[in-house]
């Protein structure tokens, strides 16, 4: 460490390292100090343009939502693909990103390339972004955003008439909440939604963590809120919020952010600018949207449970009306929106995965272990792993079975089979999980009782608030003294004292320009270089220990008030003695039974793709585990034979819909119904072989499953000896789906294939050795053989079917079973494309 031939030349050992810290240390300061000047210059300069979105895209305004009936301060804004993405395509999909409305400006959802826009278009989607201006027009509230958000999905829905499903949507975090209303008032505008850290469920959370929950009731509710307004003169500042977001985490708030940019200030400038553009944006909302969210959602938690409803009664907010696929995306290293605020609503709304069914509503969920709350929508890595997969699976979430799933992304291993279906370097599986699942993520719900107090004793504060102090704050405030405040507020304080408004700094800029072409940096193996690094990480170490005990002090203040049976005695709340209980309504009970009914003649009614997805979810049963490979592998059946016959996605989804709601209600009749709606024997072998090729995309086929193959087989009169099952063809049949207007279907196979021949005396002949080829210019089925395998042979005499459970494994047939994680299948023997 110390030179040899300084000690021995008399030159103190520390001479040297000394000089080149102190060197470094006096350049490095310099440096910083001008990168918070540039920090001061860009927001002032952010200021002047209007706060323009923060988009790295290319964007244009085509609707404008302050010209509408109801104004709101939004507009839509369409994306223009970079020279590095490919044109976007009209027919496909088309993306939305909903950005959040909680402080900062738009476009954090398109903040660098590998973000949410950048994975949409380099897809080739078109892509779509809502943002919003910096001052709420004059009586906007809530609703005012609801209604202009709608509208701006129909006009993309106008944009895209032949696109095969409606707009995928992501709203992240505030964006989410408001997404979901959205799609419970007007489910017919919006395909899947994306929830990417939004807190739909406010009192949840775990003991000793989550600290931001107790914030309403150690304030006393809501009031402040309201205060924040009144001072504002009819506007809340979003400063306050992002205040809130800061305190949670003082270690990076007072010194890691900071520590960061001084020890990397040859390399981190530019990152550090462009983050605090965004951060430091702050816009405004009107005191009665504030007050809104404050009441309704923050301290109120009144969205799951159905009461929020229109200011004139007419429309009321239920969730359980949306219709579409539901991604929720969370992680556990989120101390904004923790997992359990992301998914607890789920067990608000539905008893079991049963009456999720019931519901006809598909909910997935995705945890990520670690990511931060700004990193679900800004870092690399999420875009490029689970955006990137959520949106090539979207298809796929879209006819997912009704129920409850945990979306699991994992790596290609390099023996996995069915590679040639899968896309990407990632594969997705969807898990089935129950609603149990969900409540084993919380440490129990009981201490959510101590929040309706919290409501109670919030409605009673507002309540002096606004007869006694609103009035008086609002006679005596003007704009003027409200700019003051904002203005003084830290938040911009502290960015213009540093920035070209201080005459005091004119030199900043032309001395950091010298100390750049001069720049000497230090050794990392410097000892007070090292030493630095060490004091860095106590002081950080100082703060965390400094942020638990106030979070758990707070905690233990929260429940000696709230949790106190007198408490809640003298404001009226009857503390909760049994658990809750969803009742089903006379109108939903009612529905369900008109369903059936009209449902009914389906059993025997039906076209041959009807048929086909019949058989696969009957013997695909208790499967637990979906994932891409087999989805894939009918998708490009599709593409083989749209010409003949044409299946759009959004059929393909009405279809599956339909027929696992049969296949649930009578398992036994449906499985009877096969023989109706394939009536030709080629047809069923087709059928019959192609389910059994998709079961075996993820490996050797469950014994359970086989027996289920075997039993529709037995039902629909195939013959399938037992090299049949073994060894999957070399191509499976795809001639499956009907014809636009088909007429009966014929009683000979739709192929050259040589016939099966006849059995006598009712028992099975041998087939013939050889088959002819399908020529390659009709798009009918290949020859799914291998000499005699692909052969139906028709028995002479009908055989009586046994009798299908009505559930196997203790699951509702046509669905899949909550699967134990961790198990891997065996290798598949390969499979030859379609």
């Amino acid at each position: 460490m110390w030179s040899a031939t300084a000690v021995q030349g008399g030159t103190p050992p520390f001479a040297q390292p000394l000089f080149d810290y102190w060197l470094d240390a006096c350049q490095r300061g310099i440096l910083y100090w001008d990168v918070l000047y540039q920090r001061g210059a860009t927001y002032l300069e952010h200021c002047e343009s209007g706060k323009p979105p923060v988009l790295v895209f290319d964007h244009k305004i085509i609707q404008d939502g302050r010209e509408l009936p109801d104004p709101a301060n939004y507009a839509l804004a369409a994306i223009a693909p970079p020279p590095s993405c490919p044109p976007t395509n009209p027919a496909l999909r088309p993306f939305v990103v909903i950005d959040p409305r909680a402080g900062h400006g738009p476009g954090i959802g398109g903040f660098k390339m590998d973000s949410e826009i950048g994975i949409a278009l380099q897809q080739g989607h078109p892509c779509y972004f809502v943002m919003f201006f910096p001052q709420p027009e004059p009586g906007q509230t809530i609703e005012s955003v609801s209604k202009a958000e709608g509208a701006f999905l129909k006009r993309v829905n106008e944009l895209h008439p032949d696109s095969d499903g409606k707009p995928f949507v992501i709203g992240n975090c505030q964006g989410g909440w408001a997404l979901a209303m959205l799609a419970a008032v007007a489910p017919e505008l919006v395909g899947p939604i994306l929830l990417a850290g939004s807190p739909l469920s406010y009192w949840a959370g775990v003991r000793g963590k989550n600290p931001m929950r107790y914030a309403g009731g150690l304030n006393g509710g809501t009031w402040t809120a309201s205060l924040a307004g009144d001072l504002g003169n009819g506007h809340f500042d979003g400063a306050h919020l992002v205040n809130n977001f800061e305190k949670l985490d003082p270690a990076n708030t007072l010194w890691k952010k900071s520590y960061n940019l001084y020890s990397k200030v040859d390399t981190e400038p530019q990152r550090y600018l462009d983050f605090e553009r965004w951060w430091g944006g702050h816009y405004l909302l009107n005191k009665v949207e504030m007050e809104w969210i404050a009441q309704k959602l923050f301290v109120g938690n009144d969205l799951v449970h159905g009461k929020i409803a229109s200011h004139d009664g007419k429309v009321r907010v239920d969730m359980r009306n949306i219709r579409s696929p539901i991604v929720v995306f969370a992680s556990w290293g989120d101390n904004i929106t923790p997992p359990q605020q992301a998914l607890n609503w789920i067990a608000d709304l539905y008893d079991s995965v049963e009456d999720i069914r019931d519901n006809e509503q598909t909910i997935v969920y995705a945890l990520h272990s670690k990511v931060g709350h700004l990193g679900i929508f800004v870092s690399a890595g999420i875009a490029n792993k689970e955006h990137s997969e959520f949106a090539s699976a979207l298809d796929l979430i879209d006819v997912l079975a009704p129920g409850l799933y945990e979306a699991i992304i994992e790596d290609i291993a390099p023996d996995a089979p069915g590679q040639e279906y899968i896309e990407g370097r990632y594969i997705i599986r969807f898990e089935a999980r129950d609603v149990p699942d969900i409540l084993a993520l919380d440490d129990g719900r009981d201490d959510e009782r101590a929040f309706e107090v919290v409501k109670r004793v919030s409605e009673i504060n507002q309540g002096v608030y606004d007869r006694y102090l609103s009035p008086a704050l609002r006679a005596i405030g003007n704009e003027a003294s409200a700019r003051l405040l904002r203005e003084l507020h830290p938040a911009r304080l502290e960015r213009t004292l540093i920035s070209p408004k201080n005459p005091w700094l004119w030199w900043l800029p032309g001395l950091a320009a010298q100390v750049r072409e001069q720049r000497r940096p230090v050794a990392e193996s410097n000892p007070l270089w090292q030493w630095q690094e060490q004091l860095s990480h106590f002081i950080a170490q100082s703060l965390d220990q400094y942020r638990d005990l106030r979070d758990a002090t707070q905690e233990q203040l929260f429940r000696a008030v709230y949790e106190s049976p007198q408490l809640a005695t003298l404001v009226g709340v009857r503390p909760a003695s049994e658990p809750r209980k969803h009742v089903l309504a006379w109108e939903s009970r009612e529905l369900a039974r008109l369903k059936r009914e009209a449902l009914d003649p389906s059993f025997e009614q039906g076209t041959l793709a009807d048929g086909f997805v019949r058989l696969l979810l009957y013997v695909s049963i208790g499967m637990g585990v979906v994932d891409e490979r087999p989805f894939n592998a009918i998708r490009r059946v599709m593409r083989d034979v749209r010409h003949e016959y044409p299946l759009t996605l959004m059929q393909l989804k009405d279809i599956v819909r339909h027929q696992i709601f049969l296949v649930r209600l009578d398992a036994p009749r449906a499985l009877q119904g096969l023989t109706l709606l394939l009536p030709d024997p080629h047809r069923r072998h087709q059928a019959w072989m192609l389910a059994r090729d998709l079961l075996s995309l993820r490996g050797a086929i469950p014994p359970e499953h086989q027996a289920r193959l075997d039993e529709v087989a037995q039902v629909l009169q195939l013959e399938i000896n037992g090299q049949a099952r073994a060894e999957p063809p070399a191509a499976p049949a795809i001639q499956l789906l009907p014809k636009p207007a088909a007429a009966k279907p014929s009683a000979k196979p739709a192929t050259t294939s040589a016939p099966a021949v006849k059995p006598k005396s009712g028992k099975p002949a041998a087939t013939r050795q050889t088959a002819k080829t399908a020529p390659e210019n009709r798009p009918t089925a290949q020859a799914a053989v291998k000499s005699e395998e692909a052969k139906p042979v028709v028995a002479a005499k009908p055989a009586s079917a046994r009798k299908a459970p009505a559930k196997a494994n203790g699951q509702v047939p046509g669905e899949a079973a909550p699967a134990k994680t961790g198990k891997t299948s065996p290798r598949a023997k390969p499979q030859a494309k379609s």
